[in-house]
């Protein structure tokens, strides 16, 4: 009776330990196919801007828009014009820009009663709406995945393993040009990139109207590296008493026509900076490594030299905080850091990193205040 009872003991004792050693494999297994989940999603995410530029180019966020209320598969593949055929593809992609937040999804009823699904446009969608000029990112999802800055990520490791350390960014390996030669060179690229900057710049109402205390006791402008001056021109609308002053390369700038209150100036910001109270530089510094940074405001310094301690250096450029910020801010923010490393020859920089180039260039102190979402607002003052 007694080694009866140890055989069954021995049994279970045997029995559980299968069973432990069996969901300790089926742990493991699961973890394995979740870091698989893992990694075929960043594999994949390119998937995702390609859909979003897709349905910018087909202009569905406007026809969405238009309609006036959600709308049905069938009503968008009608909009659209295309070939009944492709309606399930339509449906596809419209499921994906669903799932990505893009794209509301609500259920419409008929005069029968039947009910159907329809699409809605959500705050992400509104922002692509072209007849919104006044926060219409169309431009920048075109430009941002144009092939002309998709290329060079193909070129990314043979440029780390490139022997030739005069190539300075994967986009120079990829088109034998750097970044802004090329744009010098391929005047469409060019034009599509600035309608990218304008329209990037147009979100920035909102700096002046909620922030119009950073301007107060300001007579002069000038913003270095305003393009065609789309953000110039706002701050002079809502402060008519500022003398704003746009100052860009001189084929940037060439045929802009003055206004009363805006006036565009071609240069090298290198080389001479007009003087004014203050200096407006928006997403121009991540552009830059730091050495060049702290010659462009070592000009600055110079340039406000003489209004003395009233004079100052106002930055709209992202700071990285990777303490502070949640996960996809952050996740964004690095996104631009590296696109500044393959584009360009910049950064994106933390709070000690920005430090670090104003006291070089001989500032005393700055205030950075984080108010729009990616970017930052920098005061810096002599």
């Amino acid at each position: 009776m007694f080694e009866e009872f140890i055989e069954n003991t021995r049994r279970v004792i045997s029995l559980q330990t299968i069973m432990d050693s069996w969901r300790h494999e089926l742990g493991g297994a699961r973890e394995l196919f979740q870091a698989q989940s893992h990694l075929y999603k960043h594999v994949f995410d390119y998937i995702s801007s390609m859909s979003l530029k897709c349905a910018v180019e087909l202009g569905i966020p406007d026809i969405v828009d238009n309609h006036g209320q959600p709308i049905t598969l069938p009503q968008l593949v009608s909009a659209l014009q295309i070939q009944p055929a492709r309606a399930s593809s339509i449906y596809r992609l419209m499921r994906l820009l669903v799932h990505s937040g893009f794209f509301s999804m609500t259920k419409v009823f008929h005069d029968d009663q039947e009910e159907e699904e329809a699409y809605g446009l959500t705050s992400s969608s509104r922002l692509l709406l072209k007849d919104k000029f006044n926060n219409c990112l169309s431009p920048f999802v075109l430009a941002m995945l144009d092939p002309a800055l998709l290329t060079p990520w193909n070129s990314l490791a043979g440029w780390f393993r490139g022997p030739d350390a005069l190539i300075s960014t994967p986009f120079e390996s990829a088109h034998g040009l750097n970044f802004w030669n090329y744009g010098e060179q391929n005047p469409e690229f060019n034009t599509l990139f600035s309608q990218a900057m304008a329209s990037d710049s147009q979100m920035a109402n909102l700096v002046v109207k909620e922030c119009k205390p950073i301007f107060e006791g300001l007579n002069s402008l000038v913003d270095v590296g305003g393009s065609t001056g789309s953000f110039s021109t706002i701050i002079s609308e809502e402060l008519p008493n500022m003398k704003c002053t746009v100052f860009d390369l001189p084929h940037v700038v060439a045929n802009l026509p003055d206004t009363e209150h805006l006036k565009f100036v071609g240069g090298d910001m290198f080389q001479h900076i007009p003087p004014a109270d203050a200096f407006l530089f928006k997403l121009v510094f991540h552009a830059y490594g730091d050495e060049d940074c702290v010659k462009i405001l070592k000009k600055c310094r110079e340039a406000i030299s003489s209004k003395g301690e009233g004079g100052k250096v106002i930055i709209i450029d992202i700071v990285i905080n990777e303490k502070k910020d949640e996960h996809e801010l952050t996740e964004a923010k690095l996104f631009f850091d590296m696109l500044m490393m393959v584009v360009v020859t910049g950064r994106e920089r933390n709070e000690k990193e920005w430090e670090r180039i104003f006291l070089e260039a001989g500032f005393s102190h700055y205030k950075i205040t984080p108010l729009f979402g990616l970017r930052s607002l920098i005061e810096v003052f002599p």
